[in-house]
């Protein structure tokens, strides 16, 4: 937001009561623990006091998710975990995706899930029931110039088991016909008919 204040923030949360709806700030936290307790819980947007999800790179190691839960999990937040990325040639895979998901078992009172492209193997995370979010979903774009790519909400729903849809320029940019309103519709739809798709053949 390029106008961000402070009132926008009990507005937002009086939106989220009268619709039922979590808020993920999808802020990527990436620094060590101290850092980024002080980025969560101060500053301007005082980002613990309204959102009900985080996320972060677990690049710094445990205290990424320590720091974080110091102040989120006495409010009832939670964490995501960036186990892998969208953008061609990242670096979040092999053994960097399974010590995600190692740090997140580790860390399951705050950390309820992974951002990701699929999901992790028992292997990994045992019978542990995370939430699994996939960002870089489209119904028209395939990419950008930038290494994004973009699969559709039918394809990381039941191919990649994902539990949850991340849609950004889908619905905001200028791709596609119709209000921001009607293509998040569009989105919500194509991706709660896909969920029921994959749950009833179950």
């Amino acid at each position: 937001m390029s106008d961000f204040d402070p009132s926008l923030i009990p507005a937002l949360l009086d939106l989220a009561k009268k619709h039922n709806f979590l808020i993920f700030e999808d802020r990527k936290f990436a620094d060590i623990g101290s850092t980024v307790k002080l980025q969560y819980s101060e500053g301007i947007h005082k980002i613990a006091s309204w959102a009900d999800i985080i996320d972060a790179h677990p690049i710094p190691g445990d205290g990424i998710v320590k720091g974080l839960a110091e102040i989120g999990e006495p409010l009832g937040r939670g964490l995501a975990l960036l186990a892998e990325m969208s953008s061609a040639g990242s670096l979040a895979v092999g053994d960097y995706t399974k010590k995600t998901g190692e740090m997140a078992k580790r860390n399951r009172g705050f950390v309820i899930g992974f951002i990701g492209q699929s999901r992790l193997s028992e292997d990994i995370v045992g019978e542990e029931d995370f939430i699994y979010m996939t960002p870089g979903v489209g119904l028209v774009s395939k990419g950008d110039h930038l290494g994004q790519q973009y699969r559709t909400p039918s394809q990381v729903i039941l191919s990649s088991g994902a539990d949850v849809i991340i849609v950004g320029r889908g619905i905001y940019g200028s791709e596609g016909d119709g209000t921001m309103e009607e293509r998040a519709e569009m989105y919500r739809k194509a991706g709660w008919e896909a969920y029921l798709q994959r749950v009833l053949k179950q």
